[in-house]
Protein backbone atom coordinates (compact mmCIF):
# COMPACT_ATOMS: atom_id res chain seq x y z
CA UNK A 1 0.00 0.00 0.00
CA UNK A 2 1.87 3.06 -1.25
CA UNK A 3 -0.70 5.81 -0.79
CA UNK A 4 0.12 6.61 2.84
CA UNK A 5 3.06 7.25 5.10
CA UNK A 6 3.63 7.29 8.84
CA UNK A 7 5.28 10.40 10.23
CA UNK A 8 5.44 12.40 13.46
CA UNK A 9 2.54 14.70 14.25
CA UNK A 10 2.99 18.44 13.64
CA UNK A 11 1.07 21.42 15.09
CA UNK A 12 -0.14 22.24 11.57
CA UNK A 13 -1.99 18.89 11.51
CA UNK A 14 -4.61 20.31 13.89
CA UNK A 15 -7.33 21.04 11.31
CA UNK A 16 -7.04 17.66 9.57
CA UNK A 17 -6.86 15.88 12.94
CA UNK A 18 -10.08 17.49 14.16
CA UNK A 19 -11.82 16.96 10.80
CA UNK A 20 -11.02 13.23 10.71
CA UNK A 21 -11.22 12.47 14.44
CA UNK A 22 -14.55 14.21 15.11
CA UNK A 23 -16.56 11.16 14.10
CA UNK A 24 -18.75 9.15 16.45
CA UNK A 25 -18.21 5.99 14.39
CA UNK A 26 -14.49 6.22 15.28
CA UNK A 27 -14.80 7.44 18.88
CA UNK A 28 -17.21 4.65 19.82
CA UNK A 29 -14.41 2.09 19.41
CA UNK A 30 -11.68 3.95 21.31
CA UNK A 31 -10.96 4.68 24.96
CA UNK A 32 -12.44 7.74 26.60
CA UNK A 33 -9.06 9.45 26.14
CA UNK A 34 -10.26 9.97 22.55
CA UNK A 35 -13.10 12.44 23.07
CA UNK A 36 -16.30 12.99 21.16
CA UNK A 37 -16.91 15.58 19.98
CA UNK A 38 -13.24 16.00 19.05
CA UNK A 39 -12.38 19.67 19.57
CA UNK A 40 -9.42 21.82 18.57
CA UNK A 41 -8.38 21.96 22.24
CA UNK A 42 -8.35 18.15 22.40
CA UNK A 43 -6.33 18.07 19.19
CA UNK A 44 -3.74 20.52 20.50
CA UNK A 45 -3.34 18.48 23.71
CA UNK A 46 -2.98 15.28 21.71
CA UNK A 47 -0.37 16.69 19.31
CA UNK A 48 1.61 18.03 22.28
CA UNK A 49 1.49 14.60 23.96
CA UNK A 50 2.30 12.70 20.73
CA UNK A 51 5.40 14.79 20.08
CA UNK A 52 6.80 14.69 23.62
CA UNK A 53 9.23 12.12 24.91
CA UNK A 54 12.59 10.84 23.79
CA UNK A 55 11.35 8.37 21.18
CA UNK A 56 8.39 9.33 19.04
CA UNK A 57 6.05 6.35 19.16
CA UNK A 58 2.75 7.93 18.08
CA UNK A 59 2.53 8.74 14.39
CA UNK A 60 0.15 10.43 12.00
CA UNK A 61 -1.15 8.36 9.11
CA UNK A 62 -0.76 10.74 6.18
CA UNK A 63 -2.55 10.48 2.84
CA UNK A 64 -2.01 13.13 0.16
CA UNK A 65 -0.25 15.42 2.64
CA UNK A 66 -3.07 15.26 5.21
CA UNK A 67 -3.06 13.56 8.62
CA UNK A 68 -6.10 11.27 8.36
CA UNK A 69 -5.48 8.92 11.28
CA UNK A 70 -3.12 7.97 14.02
CA UNK A 71 -1.18 4.93 15.16
CA UNK A 72 0.99 4.36 18.20
CA UNK A 73 2.93 1.71 20.00
CA UNK A 74 3.14 1.91 23.77
CA UNK A 75 5.82 -0.12 25.55
CA UNK A 76 4.61 -1.60 28.82
CA UNK A 77 6.32 -1.60 32.20
CA UNK A 78 6.97 -3.83 35.19
CA UNK A 79 6.19 -7.50 34.53
CA UNK A 80 4.80 -6.59 31.06
CA UNK A 81 8.11 -5.02 29.98
CA UNK A 82 8.52 -7.38 27.00
CA UNK A 83 5.18 -6.20 25.58
CA UNK A 84 3.87 -3.12 23.79
CA UNK A 85 0.29 -2.11 23.10
CA UNK A 86 -0.73 -0.99 19.62
CA UNK A 87 -3.52 1.51 19.08
CA UNK A 88 -4.76 3.11 15.88
CA UNK A 89 -7.62 4.88 14.16
CA UNK A 90 -8.27 6.01 10.60
CA UNK A 91 -10.72 8.55 9.22
CA UNK A 92 -13.80 6.86 7.77
CA UNK A 93 -13.20 8.28 4.27
CA UNK A 94 -10.06 6.12 4.15
CA UNK A 95 -11.54 2.81 5.35
CA UNK A 96 -11.49 -0.22 3.07
CA UNK A 97 -8.34 0.77 1.17
CA UNK A 98 -5.82 -1.41 3.03
CA UNK A 99 -4.24 1.61 4.70
CA UNK A 100 -4.91 0.48 8.28
CA UNK A 101 -3.51 -3.01 7.68
CA UNK A 102 -0.38 -1.63 6.01
CA UNK A 103 0.09 0.92 8.81
CA UNK A 104 -0.24 -1.81 11.46
CA UNK A 105 2.36 -3.94 9.67
CA UNK A 106 4.73 -0.97 9.52
CA UNK A 107 4.24 -0.25 13.23
CA UNK A 108 4.87 -3.89 14.13
CA UNK A 109 8.22 -3.69 12.35
CA UNK A 110 8.97 -0.36 14.04
CA UNK A 111 8.04 -1.77 17.45
CA UNK A 112 10.15 -4.91 17.20
CA UNK A 113 13.10 -2.99 15.75
CA UNK A 114 12.94 -0.10 18.25
CA UNK A 115 12.09 -1.71 21.58
CA UNK A 116 13.33 -4.77 23.45
CA UNK A 117 9.97 -6.50 23.22
CA UNK A 118 8.74 -9.92 22.12
CA UNK A 119 4.98 -9.29 21.85
CA UNK A 120 2.73 -6.53 20.52
CA UNK A 121 -0.92 -6.61 21.46
CA UNK A 122 -4.07 -4.70 20.57
CA UNK A 123 -7.44 -4.62 22.32
CA UNK A 124 -10.28 -4.06 19.83
CA UNK A 125 -13.89 -3.97 20.95
CA UNK A 126 -15.82 -7.17 20.28
CA UNK A 127 -18.21 -5.35 17.96
CA UNK A 128 -15.40 -3.71 15.94
CA UNK A 129 -15.21 -6.35 13.23
CA UNK A 130 -13.24 -4.10 10.86
CA UNK A 131 -10.43 -3.64 13.38
CA UNK A 132 -10.33 -7.37 14.06
CA UNK A 133 -9.92 -8.02 10.33
CA UNK A 134 -7.13 -5.42 10.10
CA UNK A 135 -5.24 -7.16 12.90
CA UNK A 136 -5.76 -10.63 11.44
CA UNK A 137 -4.56 -9.49 7.99
CA UNK A 138 -1.47 -8.01 9.69
CA UNK A 139 -0.62 -11.37 11.28
CA UNK A 140 -2.14 -10.95 14.76
CA UNK A 141 -3.93 -13.85 16.48
CA UNK A 142 -6.83 -13.68 18.90
CA UNK A 143 -5.52 -14.63 22.34
CA UNK A 144 -8.46 -13.81 24.60
CA UNK A 145 -12.02 -12.60 24.81
CA UNK A 146 -13.02 -10.82 28.00
CA UNK A 147 -16.80 -10.75 28.08
CA UNK A 148 -18.58 -7.53 28.96
CA UNK A 149 -15.38 -5.73 29.95
CA UNK A 150 -15.93 -2.50 28.01
CA UNK A 151 -18.52 0.18 28.73
CA UNK A 152 -18.68 3.01 26.21
CA UNK A 153 -21.55 5.40 25.42
CA UNK A 154 -23.99 3.31 27.44
CA UNK A 155 -23.12 0.05 25.66
CA UNK A 156 -21.39 -3.00 27.16
CA UNK A 157 -19.02 -4.78 24.79
CA UNK A 158 -16.42 -7.51 24.89
CA UNK A 159 -12.71 -6.73 24.94
CA UNK A 160 -10.64 -8.85 22.57
CA UNK A 161 -6.91 -9.28 22.92
CA UNK A 162 -4.99 -9.83 19.71
CA UNK A 163 -1.22 -10.27 19.64
CA UNK A 164 1.72 -10.89 17.39
CA UNK A 165 5.05 -12.27 18.57
CA UNK A 166 8.54 -11.51 17.37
Amino acid sequence: MDNFRLRPWHPDDLDSLVKNANDLSIAKFLTNEFPHPYTADAGRRFIEYATSGETIHIFAIEVDGEAVGGIGIHPQRDIMVKNAELGYWLGTAYHGQGIATAAVREMVNFGFNTYDITRIFARPFGSNIASQKVLEKAGFSLEATIRGNIYKFGVVDDELIYAIRK
